[in-house]
């Protein structure tokens, strides 16, 4: 599958934040999801990420759960707590694979689950996912 095939079903442009303190995840995001067609915000840790959530209001959040001073489910737990917020899809990354990440993610509101170092298309098919929901 080529990077149209993959963005196809995607609306065109979404706008998506990653949240990570690693420069190298930030950067290879940001190159797959621009490949795609899509805007992206790139946010450090989950202080940046929080006032870029308010000042970009993207349509779809990948979020690094380790991550010094306010972790991934911290941050995504206040995005979700926020009414204006709420309804963005909220997509956890981490390098651990295991069930509890998994189940923490969605009780804090995640939308799903992505385990690094992922591909394009895994990012891609994300977004053509759940880029769509948010409004």
């Amino acid at each position: 599958m080529d990077i149209d095939e993959a963005a196809a079903g995607a609306p065109p442009g979404t706008k998506v934040l990653v949240i990570d303190d690693s420069n190298t995840i930030r950067r290879s995001a940001e190159i797959f999801l621009r490949q795609g067609g899509h805007e992206v915000v790139l946010a450090e840790d989950g202080f940046d990420a929080l006032a870029k959530v308010n000042d970009h209001v993207p349509q779809l959040i990948f979020c690094d759960i380790l991550m010094p001073r306010l972790d991934g489910y911290q941050t995504c737990a206040i995005i979700k707590r926020n009414p204006r917020f709420a309804h963005v899809p909220v997509i956890m990354l981490s390098s651990k694979d295991g069930l509890f990440d998994k189940a923490r993610g969605r009780m804090v509101g995640s939308e799903e689950y992505l385990t690094k170092p992922f591909t394009k298309e895994q990012l891609l098919r994300a977004v053509e996912q759940f880029g769509g929901r948010a409004a």
